[in-house]
């Protein structure tokens, strides 16, 4: 929702005076952008934060038992992981699903634990004793695993949002730095920056930036206060606190833009640098370990079995187990180890 018409060029929508970062104003109107009604277009309607089908009915069914175990600590911890993720959810509602959740792994458990108990006492005539270990693994690790993964999926949501912060952080600058040079006021900058989808999740946070000062009626310091506080980034955080700060403090924002890009241009060729360093050692740490170590592994078992008196059947199964077995495995996560760290390091 937005109270203006799109227009194309952002110098026509503002007027601005040199220095005046924290004042816009409307030239159409000539109203000061603060507290106001948003006017919606003919049959618009609010985007409600709605909950997936499964989600509603574990509210449903846990929502009382969730809100009374839910303590203020774990309140506080998890709600804060949700909102540096960005996922739309009370804390409540969360912990509901993450209950009914692991209420149906144990379901799922016992059903496995059944299944299998049946198939190795009825066909394989296993002991009592190791169908009880299995079953037992079968009844705890599966709920356990998914309380633990459900737990824990804001906060790991909230971390690859700021790799992703990070990541982008300084071509988001050369973008502010310049928009600043053109003495275009804060508020705005922010909200030419929420439409810049290349900027990926800092465009997410410069939008709800945009969101507290358009629609809820927040000053522009405050809104970059709560954003300096919900931010997943410690790098973002520390830009967002020296806004503040030179706003407060009488400084100029242009000069600290123009610094704040210069920095983290350093500090991304360093990471990337570092970055390069790492690639090389891997390069070679996958000649050793993957290619030459295998090679001979296999040379010297091969030998072992035509001229020695051991077991040929068991040198054989062992060739197919380096062939067959570790050596895809240990290409594979040398593949995924460099295509993770090309994923990070790329724009």
């Amino acid at each position: 929702m937005s109270t203006l018409p799109e227009v194309s060029d952002v110098f026509e929508r503002v007027e601005t005076k040199k220095g005046e970062y924290l004042k816009t104003k409307l030239t159409q109107r000539g109203e000061d952008i603060g507290p106001h009604g948003v006017r919606l277009t003919k049959g618009a309607v609010p985007d409600y934060v709605s909950l997936t089908k499964f989600q509603d009915l574990s509210w449903r069914i846990m929502g009382k038992f969730a809100s009374d175990k839910m303590t203020s600590a774990n309140n506080q911890a998890l709600e804060e992981s949700l909102t540096k993720a960005h996922m739309r959810i009370r804390v409540e509602e969360y912990y509901a699903y993450v209950l009914m959740s692991t209420i149906i792994a144990f379901a799922i458990g016992v059903v496995i634990a059944v299944v299998v108990g049946i198939i190795l006492f009825g066909v394989l005539g296993v002991s009592i004793i190791v169908r009880i270990m299995i079953s037992g693994i079968a009844i705890g690790l599966l709920p356990m695993m998914a309380f633990m993964m459900l737990m824990g999926s804001p906060a790991s949501k909230a971390k690859s949002r700021g790799r992703d912060i990070d990541k982008r952080i300084a071509a988001a600058m050369s973008f502010i730095s310049a928009m600043a040079s053109a003495d275009v006021n804060i508020d705005v900058i922010f909200k030419e920056l929420s439409r810049q989808k290349v900027y990926g999740e800092i465009s997410a946070e410069s939008s709800w930036i945009t969101r507290d000062t358009e629609l809820l009626g927040s000053d522009i310091l405050t809104a970059i206060k709560k954003a300096s506080k919900r931010s997943p980034s410690a790098k973002f955080q520390e830009f967002l606190q020296g806004v503040v700060t030179t706003s407060t403090s009488g400084g100029q924002l242009k000069p600290y833009f123009l610094l704040k890009a210069d920095e983290y241009q350093k500090e991304n060729k360093l990471a990337m640098k570092s970055q390069m360093e790492t690639l090389g050692m891997l390069a070679e740490s996958f000649v050793t370990v993957v290619v030459a170590f295998p090679l001979f592994l296999v040379l010297i078992m091969a030998i072992m079995a035509i001229v020695g008196g051991g077991d040929s059947n068991m040198m054989v199964t062992l060739l197919y187990l380096i062939v067959l077995g570790m050596i895809p495995i240990s290409q594979f996560g040398f593949i995924f180890v460099i295509w993770n760290m090309s994923q990070e390091g790329a724009m």
